[in-house]
């Protein structure tokens, strides 16, 4: 059974389960059964918790490899690509200069071999030091096992997966997963599980891995692609895997066409097509010249349909876009055109200036009378600005930006003022007529 912290780091902890937890069945006698010591007859050992400041009893996969959902802050095409693709061709560039390779290994009697396997055997050994290096040995040296190690330039071994493939069967049991120390949050968790994939679809003809995993072992094993729902038929795995109390047993389908190596140029060659679909579709990647309309001293209204690349995007004037009301005038109905809108909100500010109510809203409030205002308010608002705005004919261009100033005018003095004071309440009933003045003079279409 693998026991993975939440930093990705596997460790065998089943091997020394007792034997009544192996499973009942019995494999075909037509195939040689595991008889490998997995389940063991050894005593158990006592599983420690990991220290908080530690990754566990054993050499770990990346703690990276927890947060690889995170996109990294910046906007260049290379940080776009997302933390997982970022270190995927971090390592792979790594590869392509020799600083790095994931040899295939077995104990097959070759000197590199067995030194390969003698180096990983005493990488485990060292992050697992719970566990029996007699236990390690046997496990990683036996013959019938696959190993898949980072070698270094140097020749130090750096990590690897041990593995046991059933090829009659077509699935290998994953025995340990391991990183150095000083390989972590580097993305080499990831890089080496998906060698080991290719490796044995490739060199084992394997499409499926098995494994237990603990609580602390299925957040990472799901990140590599397995799940807990066991497509393999039962009669493929059962009895040539022990059952592990406590632990979740979890599968990954070897897809037999993913690169699982390359996958940052295989994502990057969909987004392109993707993106070279969508330009057919769409011109939301032209980029227009900015609008020189709100430059200083040209303030003037400007129509949506004269905004560059408005109308090419689909956007067409409809009934729906006009103000669904008219302008009772004088008690004359009016459309509301710019000229009639500018009549109404001289015809308002006037109503409000002749209000007995509006006298503290008339002129800017003098910071010699209240020294701290303009530190509480920062979007001051007064009649007199409001008619400068009106005077220009080009500030409200809409009856709702109008509107929003004299609501705004009002808001200031009930954020200023206490709720008992007479602003709050002044502020309170010049809103309350200004509501009911346009209540009077505007008449929506329907009504």
């Amino acid at each position: 059974m693998q026991q993975v912290d939440e930093s990705g780091a596997s460790h065998r902890s089943g091997p020394f389960a007792d034997d009544k937890n192996r499973a009942e069945k019995s494999p075909p006698t037509s195939i040689q059964p595991n008889v490998i010591p997995i389940n063991g007859h050894q005593t158990k050992i006592e599983r420690h918790p990991a220290p908080p400041a530690d990754l566990g009893p054993g050499l770990t996969t990346p703690k990276a490899d927890a947060g690889e959902s995170q996109e990294p802050k910046g906007g260049s095409p290379e940080v776009a690509r997302g933390v997982y693709s970022q270190r995927e061709a971090f390592l792979a560039k790594r590869e392509a200069e020799g600083e790095l390779t994931f040899r295939y290994v077995e104990n097959d009697g070759t000197p590199d071999n067995n030194m390969w396997l003698i180096s990983l055997k005493n990488t485990i050994s060292k992050q697992l030091p719970n566990m029996p290096k007699e236990y390690i040995a046997r496990l990683v040296m036996d013959r019938r096992h696959r190993s898949c190690a980072i070698v270094a330039k140097s020749g130090t071994v750096l990590g690897g997966i041990t593995y046991r493939p059933f090829h009659a069967q077509g699935f290998g049991e994953i025995a340990f997963c391991a990183v150095t120390a000083m390989e972590q949050v580097k993305g080499f968790g990831t890089r080496l599980m998906n060698h080991t994939k290719t490796y044995a679809r490739e060199r084992d003809h394997l499409t499926h891995f098995l494994t237990y995993a603990d609580n602390n072992a299925v957040g990472y094993f799901a990140k590599q692609g397995f799940t807990k729902e066991i497509t393999l038929e039962r009669k493929r795995w059962v009895g040539w895997i022990k059952d592990y109390d406590g632990g979740t047993l979890m599968e990954c389908v070897i897809n037999p066409k993913l690169p699982y190596t390359d996958f940052p140029t295989l994502v990057e060659r969909q987004r392109e097509a993707l993106d070279r679909h969508i330009r057919t579709l769409s011109r939301s990647h032209v980029v227009h010249p900015g609008l020189t309309s709100f430059a200083a001293d040209s303030h003037h209204h400007l129509s949506v349909s004269s905004i560059p690349g408005v109308k090419e995007a689909g956007w067409e004037p409809s009934e729906d876009s006009a103000p669904a009301y008219r302008l009772s005038i004088e008690r004359v109905m009016l459309p509301p055109t710019p000229e009639n809108l500018q009549t109404l909100m001289q015809a308002a500010w006037q109503a409000l200036l002749a209000h007995e109510d509006s006298w503290p809203f008339r002129e800017p409030v003098d910071p010699e009378d209240v020294p701290d205002y303009y530190d509480v308010i920062t979007d001051p608002v007064d009649l007199s600005l409001i008619k400068k705005r009106l005077d220009s004919k080009t500030y409200y261009v809409t009856l709702n930006i109008f509107a929003a100033d004299v609501n705004r005018m009002c808001a200031n003095a009930r954020v200023y003022n206490n709720a008992e004071t007479i602003y709050f309440k002044l502020a309170n009933r010049v809103e309350d007529f200004f509501e009911e003045y346009l209540h009077l003079h505007l008449v929506y279409e329907g009504k």
